[in-house]
């Protein structure tokens, strides 16, 4: 659970271009917290005007008022548009492929007993694709690039989704060996030097799709062997964790695996979930 910090004040500054009141910023967490259950702490104010100055940029008002205002009573296929627009920028989207190696090194394990029969995964914070890609590659490494695998990968944020369907990175970029440079690969060249590409035959593994994880309804298809739902939880509070936990649970098979982040603990849901390794859960 994230602590709720006493509150102090989010002045008016005159280096801001638009003005900011502190019931602007509580008006922002209200609406974060009801549409994506994300808890922002008083923190966080720099943080909010940054990203969302843009947006009263974008759409031409001149206070965070006016646009919350606007925000609110948008309907139709342009709110729904801007309330996207809203929820991306105040999202976290920081990952790199093969983050928190453990976790691959178990997922190549518990695979292994299930060689030659079809495996659903779900990666719930898909981002900009490096962590469902690392799971597509340890499962080619694991079962052989002909198993039957789905890996559904969802994200609340469609600007990160976009990125990670095109499949396109630096070539330098974090978490990659040379072997699976070469093996999952293609390098650009020319103009597209520096950069390189997934392949064809591991993205077809992966459904990319947009998710919010506070609707009621999930449409994810048949139950799941194995769910990342990593550095999920921390921006949201207990009682937004527990309904997500067990609605999770509900979309998963019996004694499947739930992988989470590093500063994430649920041994308070038992009833759910037990705890099978280091931040891995089975569900009960």
């Amino acid at each position: 659970m994230r602590p709720t910090l006493p509150a102090s004040p989010v002045a008016e500054s005159v280096d801001h271009e638009f003005s900011f009141s502190r019931s602007d910023f509580d008006r922002v967490r209200q609406l974060i917290y009801q549409h994506a259950g994300i808890s922002l702490h008083d923190g966080k104010h720099a943080m909010v005007y940054s990203r969302l100055s843009r947006r009263l940029r974008d759409t031409g008002h001149n206070s965070f008022a006016s646009y919350l205002q606007w925000l609110e009573s948008s309907s139709g296929a342009q709110g729904e548009q801007e309330w996207q627009e809203f929820v991306n920028c105040l999202t976290t989207n920081l990952t790199s492929f093969f983050r928190e190696e453990h976790h691959f090194h178990a997922l190549a394990d518990d695979l292994k007993p299930l060689m030659g029969k079809p495996v659903r995964i779900w990666c719930c914070a898909a981002s900009t694709g490096e962590e469902p890609y690392s799971i597509a590659m340890t499962c080619s490494e694991a079962l052989g690039s002909s198993a039957q695998v789905q890996i559904v990968a969802s994200d609340i944020d469609t600007n990160v989704l976009n990125t990670a369907r095109r499949g396109v990175y630096n070539a330098d970029s974090r978490g990659l060996s040379p072997a699976r440079l070469k093996s999952f690969f293609m390098r650009g060249t020319g103009a597209n030097e520096g950069r390189i590409r997934v392949k064809p035959e591991l993205q077809r593994w992966i459904d990319f799709k947009t998710l919010n994880l506070m609707h009621n309804q999930w449409q994810l298809g048949e139950p799941f062997h194995i769910v990342f739902c990593r550095n999920v939880m921390i921006y949201f509070d207990a009682p937004t964790q527990r309904k997500v936990l067990e609605r999770i649970h509900k979309v998963m098979r019996p004694h499947g695996l739930l992988f989470v982040g590093h500063s994430e603990n649920f041994t308070e849901s038992k009833d759910l979930f037990r705890l099978r390794g280091k931040t891995i859960y089975e569900r009960v």
